[in-house]
């Protein structure tokens, strides 16, 4: 099964050349806007959470959609949010840009 996670489009050439990488952060503000890493890993979720994390987007700009390949269900931990995150590193082989330039949602 695959996995996605959503980040700033300022990110995409470190993710193209190291993948996912929490101790790369600092390009832009995480989904949710925190300015540093939250956990020691990389938060995913499944095709159905997609669009949940783009109304979410707090990046303060568009942002893109990378698959994950290769990671089990079992390997994800849960963070005290509820959301799920693999506390590892995810190489460039693993993930693919799936969609890019996604724009902030506005709320009314």
């Amino acid at each position: 099964m695959a996995h996605f996670h959503l980040s700033s489009r300022l990110n995409r050439a470190s993710i193209s050349t190291h993948g996912l990488d929490w101790s790369r952060m600092g390009a832009a503000p995480g989904i949710a806007g925190s300015d540093g890493p939250e956990v020691e890993g990389c938060f995913l979720c499944d095709e159905g959470e997609v669009d949940w994390f783009i109304r979410i987007n707090n990046t303060g700009g568009p942002v893109d959609l990378w698959q994950v390949d290769g990671v089990a269900d079992d390997d994800l931990v849960e963070f005290d949010t509820g959301y799920s995150y693999l506390p590892e590193r995810i190489p460039p082989r693993q993930v693919r840009l799936v969609r890019t330039d996604i724009p902030p949602v506005a709320f009314s």
